[in-house]
């Protein structure tokens, strides 16, 4: 029987590490399991964040391994090679396909009955590759997909509109990488318009001001590893929203990467597409109604994704 307390990380890297403090600041969960090859490493990650605890909410965090899966409630697959500088998430193709493949087959192993939510990149290869591997049932595999990549959006819109975040609503689609899609069309500041929102505070050349944004939430990753080496903070705050929304059953719209069957006439290969996210995982995956650029923009992502996966 799962657990709705316990979570488990595999991976204690930068984003493993991460989501495991975020996690613990968050009390959503009593038990954390930290798992990585390096055991002393998901060791000393376990007591720093430990010695914390006096300060934040009683729970355990301890090192482990794959026998206390079984009934954790969500398993959180951080492990992989990292992006380095000049590279893409798809240059991390066949390493972490490799990595995502061996973790998969111990999770099995175990028989684990618990959430996988996918954050390793390329997170939408992966999330297809763990549920075609784990044999699991759709709606218990979903990838940490554009949550990052909106809450980007949000934050840029919000800075260039001097408005809180929280009032802005848009969301990107498709691939975690350079092919996504801002979904303009529906992009409103609590059921404003954009554009009229944009005239309201003085800014005309709607079209650059847009596309400058998109290119800023596209570039982030790179521009923050070519600055510090590693992103790490805020997908650890992604990873801990979709763990609230899967634990607190909060039914709430995320773009996860999930598996589509004839979503926009799409199948065999995982997208990030607004989905309702809660205690069962993906209750129920969403069209949206894209225009027409919009349709060709997610065609082209989901064309270059598919293309990947059918050499796999």
């Amino acid at each position: 029987m799962v657990n709705v307390k316990k979570a488990a990380i595999i991976g204690c890297g930068f984003v493993g590490s991460s989501a495991a403090f975020a996690l613990m600041q968050k009390a959503l969960f009593n038990e954390i399991v930290l798992i990585d090859y390096n055991k002393a490493k998901a060791e000393g990650e376990a007591m720093d964040i430990s010695h914390g605890i006096a300060y934040s909410h009683p729970m355990d965090i301890h090192a482990g391994d794959y026998s206390e899966l079984k009934d954790a409630a969500v398993i959180i697959i951080t492990a992989g090679a990292a992006q380095k500088p000049g590279e893409t998430r798809l240059d991390l193709i066949h390493k972490n396909v490799a990595i995502m493949r061996s973790i998969v087959k111990e999770i099995k192993a175990v028989g684990a009955e618990g959430i996988l939510l996918i954050v390793a990149n390329p997170v939408d290869i992966l999330t297809h590759v763990a549920l075609v591997e784990s044999g699991f049932p759709a709606n218990r595999v979903m990838g940490s997909g554009t949550v990052l990549d909106t809450a980007r959006l949000k934050y840029l819109i919000s800075r260039h509109l001097d408005v809180d975040a929280k009032n802005v609503h848009g969301v990107i689609i498709g691939e975690h990488g350079d092919s996504e899609v801002s979904v303009w069309s529906i992009t409103n500041i609590s059921g404003i318009p954009l554009s009229d929102f944009c005239e309201l505070r003085g800014h005309k050349n709607h079209k650059e001001g847009m596309q400058k944004i998109y290119e800023n939430v596209r570039d982030s990753a790179y521009q923050i590893i070519e600055r510090k080496g590693a992103t790490y903070y805020g997908v650890a705050m992604a990873i801990t929203h979709i763990c609230e929304c899967i634990v607190r059953d909060r039914h709430m719209m995320l773009p996860v990467s999930v598996e589509l069957k004839g979503t926009y006439g799409l199948s065999g290969l995982a997208l990030s597409i607004p989905s309702l996210v809660g205690a069962n995982g993906v209750e129920k995956i969403l069209e949206l109604p894209l225009n027409d650029l919009e349709k060709e923009q997610l065609f082209a992502s989901a064309a270059r994704l598919k293309e990947i996966i059918d050499t796999l």
